[in-house]
C-alpha cells in the first residue's frame, strides 16, 4: 500500500517506520508540503491548530482516504465538530480518527508486550478496512468506536489519558477485550 504521512513527528515518523517494517511504501512530507498525490491513503499527524496550514501545502489530497491522528494540544479550530471533520473538509475523501490516543514514544516497545496492546478508532465505513490493516500493521489490536460522530470522544479521551499518566502509571499502552479474552 502507498501511504503518505503528513507529520515526521513522533507519531508521524514512528507510524512511518512502523508500516515501512510491514512492507508498506511510506512518502513523509513535513512542513514544506509536497505531493500526495500517489498516496492510497494519508496519515495527517500534524498539531491540531495546525491541519490546515500543513494540509494546503500538499498536492493530491482531493477525494483521498485520510487517517486523522491530530490532537489538539495547540488549539482547534471550532468550527468543526471534530480535528477529523476540518480534515474531511479539506481532503473530501473518507475519514477515520486513529493513533491519536497512544502514547507514540512507545512504538518501539509494543512487540515486547505480553499481549497485542489495542488502539482506539472512529471511521466512516469507506475509511475502515484501510484503518483496520493498518492499525494492525503498527503493531495494535483494533477497537471500533463507531463512525466520525464519535472523533471528539477520542480526541477529549487524551484528558482522562493524562490523568492516568500523571496519576502514577505514566506512559501506558491499553487493551480492551470481551469477557473470557484476556
Amino acid at each position: 500500500m502507498n501511504i503518505t504521512v503528513i507529520g515526521r513527528g513522533n507519531v508521524g515518523g514512528g507510524l512511518a517506520r512502523r508500516w515501512e517494517e510491514a512492507g508498506h511504501a511510506v512518502t513523509e512530507i513535513g512542513r514544506d508540503g509536497g505531493d500526495a498525490s500517489g498516496a492510497d491513503v494519508v496519515l495527517v499527524a500534524v498539531p491540531g491548530a495546525a491541519i490546515s496550514d500543513a494540509l494546503g501545502k500538499v498536492d493530491g489530497l482531493e477525494g483521498k482516504t485520510a487517517i486523522d491522528a491530530t490532537n489538539a494540544f495547540g488549539g482547534r479550530n471550532e468550527e468543526f465538530e471534530s480535528l477529523a471533520h476540518e480534515v474531511k473538509s479539506i481532503v473530501g475523501g473518507p475519514v477515520a480518527k486513529s493513533f491519536n490516543a497512544n502514547f507514540a514514544v512507545l512504538y518501539d516497545s509494543i512487540e515486547d508486550q505480553r499481549a497485542r496492546p489495542c488502539n482506539l478508532y472512529a471511521a466512516e465505513d469507506d475509511a475502515r478496512e484501510v484503518t483496520d490493516r493498518l492499525i494492525r500493521d503498527a503493531g495494535f489490536d483494533p477497537v471500533y468506536v463507531g463512525g466520525l460522530e464519535n472523533a471528539r470522544l477520542l480526541e477529549d479521551h487524551l484528558a482522562l489519558m493524562g490523568a492516568i499518566n500523571q496519576g502514577g502509571l505514566g506512559r501506558f499502552f491499553y487493551r480492551y477485550a470481551a469477557p473470557g479474552e484476556l
